[in-house]
Order: C-alpha cells, then sequence, then structure tokens
C-alpha cells in the first residue's frame, strides 16, 4: 500500500513547514497580539522548534534507513518532553495551585539560578502560567499544544516503526 510517508523527504519536511506555521503563530500571538510567554511556554517552544529542526534535517538528509529512525526517535523525545510541560500546564490551569502571583521571566530565572535549581521552579509555575489568555474551540494554548506535541509524537513513532519501501 502507498502511502506519502514512504517517500524519505516529504513527511520530515511538511513535519518542518507545520512545525514553523506553529511557532510562527506563537511569535504571532507574543508579538502582535501581545501575550507574553510564561517560562512553561517558552520550554514548549523550544521543544517544539528542536523536534521542527530534526524534521528539517531529516528530510534535507533523505534516509531510507537507520538514519530515518534515527530522526524519528529524536522527533518523539521532544514530542514527549514538550508534550509532558504541556499536559503539566494543562493540569496547572484546570486545577490552579494556590499561588496566584506571576513569577519572574525566563530570562531572569536563567541568568539568576543554576540549573539544578531553576527546572523545579519553572514545573512548579506561577501565576502566569495558569492563567488562560487566549482560546480556540474551547482549548487554551497549553491545550493546543500537547495536541500539536501529540501529533508530532505519532508522526516520530509512525516513523520509527513503518517499513519503508526501497
Amino acid at each position: 500500500m502507498f502511502s506519502l510517508l514512504d517517500r524519505p523527504r516529504l513527511p520530515f519536511f511538511a513535519l518542518f513547514a507545520v512545525g514553523a506555521s506553529l511557532l510562527g503563530f506563537g511569535l504571532y500571538l507574543q508579538h502582535v497580539v501581545g501575550l507574553e510567554p510564561c517560562p512553561m511556554c517558552i520550554m514548549q517552544r523550544y521543544a517544539f522548534a528542536v523536534a521542527t529542526l530534526f524534521g528539517l534535517i531529516g528530510g534535507l538528509h533523505g534516509s531510507t534507513g537507520g538514519g530515518r529512525k534515527v530522526y524519528g526517535v529524536l522527533i518523539a523525545l521532544f514530542a514527549l518532553a514538550g508534550g509532558g510541560v504541556a499536559a503539566w500546564q494543562s493540569w496547572m490551569q484546570r486545577f490552579p495551585p494556590s499561588i496566584a502571583e506571576c513569577g519572574p521571566g525566563i530570562e531572569y530565572l536563567m541568568e539568576s539560578f543554576p540549573l539544578t535549581e531553576l527546572l523545579p521552579m519553572i514545573f512548579r509555575g506561577a501565576g502566569d502560567c495558569t492563567a488562560i489568555d487566549w482560546t480556540f474551540l474551547g482549548l487554551s494554548i497549553a491545550n493546543w499544544s500537547l495536541v500539536s506535541f501529540l501529533g508530532v509524537l505519532a508522526f516520530g513513532l509512525h516513523v520509527i516503526f513503518r517499513r519503508v519501501a526501497r
């Protein structure tokens, strides 16, 4: 059975195009609409950017062998990482913690604390991570981010486990 995923480059370029579009939309929301991303949003953006970048590299490489699976694994790993952050933020938005104030920005945190202290602070979240400033079809940005990461994860897993026609 023929599938577009049998072509070595096309699915990776499609992942890159969709990912770049979603990242561009996030930048539009930040710079045009004026929504400031919280530390968890920034972490999701980085994970999505790296997964998308591996899509571009996979498309440029065009491997049909083990290299293709390596790209699939890397894409899936970053989708899991970003999806985990998005799931945690979605949970925090649904069940906000008792902390109601906004914390400092991620730039300040990264300059002021070592990584071992920074990560627990980010995952603890702050008021700005629980705020829902924008929705589409009843889902927040964190919810849509989780949906997007699940799609990227499905793509990565499909690349890993699908046999490619030669």
